[in-house]
């Protein structure tokens, strides 16, 4: 997609941003830091970011609880399988995730969480197929760890959202006034020491479907595409998180703003990874913002948000596309199929959103 004027550098490193300054009472600070992150997200579409004020202690709990759940038997783990949910809660083992027509699953296995509503929430008592409350183990302190650090990265989430749209030079709600019961996702993800990883990836190329994404992961193995179609490690950097655009800032700045392609490639090492999807409300419509676009040039149709979300995740999951088959599920009209952005930085790159 090309929008506006976006063009991914060749890059070979992401840069680091102390984000400190978003917190800061004057607004001229707030301001330059907003205008780097704007830099990286038109020519990089990922980044690190520093000085989120997060304490160290809320990640090192919930990687123990992780850890501790993870290290259960399978059948003790399958009690909280993501396919007993009618909200897309819980465990994923190996093997449940990938497209219809991939040769081998990603090899990794997830518990999947986002905003814990009530049983009795309105959305979930109407159906709304990612909005509802979390699945949890009878583990002690594995839910309050989660939701602490889930709390925390989410606020993170809300000082990006005004600053991406500063950096566009938006009004500085655009978007957060869009972001007051989201189904923004965080998942717990685990892959295994694997002796036989000398070649091929964990998950296959892929842009996220979300807003962006906040990623804080215990070891090496993602890799991000530049714009010379090369790839680059994007290694674990202590007191930071990585942060990249996804699918839907994409579409709302027509390009500008570059959901990049990326991939977890095998690793002998055990790691574990904590993406944060920022998403918006579920119905939010998406279309490209009028200052970019062009008369004549390229425009994407509107997408609603969660609608998005969910088709994107209902054809990667094998407990979900059987419902579709068993006509218990419907995708939404205009859904898209898998990999449709990021293409400029692509090319003919396969998709998987993780």
């Amino acid at each position: 997609m090309s929008g506006s004027g976006s063009s991914l550098a060749a890059f070979d490193c992401v840069p680091v941003i102390d984000i400190s300054g978003l917190r800061s009472e004057r607004r001229d600070e707030r301001d330059r830091v907003a205008a780097e992150i704007g830099t990286a997200a038109r020519e990089i579409g990922f980044f690190y970011i520093g000085g989120t004020g997060i304490d160290e202690a809320l990640f090192e709990r919930m990687l123990a609880a992780t850890q501790e759940f993870f290290a259960l038997p399978l059948e003790e783990k399958m009690r909280s399988y993501i396919g007993l949910s009618r909200c897309h809660r819980g465990y994923v083992p190996v093997g449940e995730e990938g497209l219809e027509n991939e040769s081998r699953p990603d090899l990794k296995e997830a518990f999947d969480t986002a905003l814990d509503l009530p049983a009795d929430d309105p959305d979930h008592l109407a159906g709304n197929p990612m909005l509802g409350p979390n699945t949890w183990p009878d583990l002690p302190g594995f839910a309050e760890a989660v939701t602490s650090y889930y709390r925390a990265v989410l606020g993170v989430g809300k000082q990006l959202l005004w600053a991406f749209a500063v950096a566009l030079g938006e009004d500085p709600e655009v978007f957060a006034r869009h972001a007051t019961k989201t189904p923004s996702q965080l998942r717990l993800m685990h892959y295994p020491y694997n002796a036989d990883a000398q070649d091929g990836q964990g998950i296959g190329a892929h842009t996220d479907y979300e807003c962006f994404t906040l990623l804080k992961p215990t070891a090496p193995g993602l890799e991000v595409l530049n714009g010379a179609g090369e790839w680059i490690d994007v290694p674990p950097v202590d007191g930071t998180f990585v942060v990249n655009i996804g699918d839907l800032l994409e579409l709302w700045t027509n390009g500008t703003f570059v959901a990049t392609s990326h991939r977890v490639r095998r690793v002998v090492e055990e790691r574990y990874s904590f993406p944060l999807f920022f998403n918006v409300d579920y119905h939010t419509e998406v279309r490209p913002l009028p200052r970019f676009v062009t008369e004549g040039g390229p425009q994407r149709p509107p997408l609603r948000a969660g609608e998005h979300l969910f088709a994107q995740t209902a054809q990667t999951f094998t407990y979900l596309r059987r419902r579709i088959q068993a006509g218990e599920l419907v995708l939404p009209d205009g859904s898209l199929a898998t990999g449709q952005f990021g293409r400029q930085a692509v090319g003919e790159a396969d998709g998987r959103i993780s």
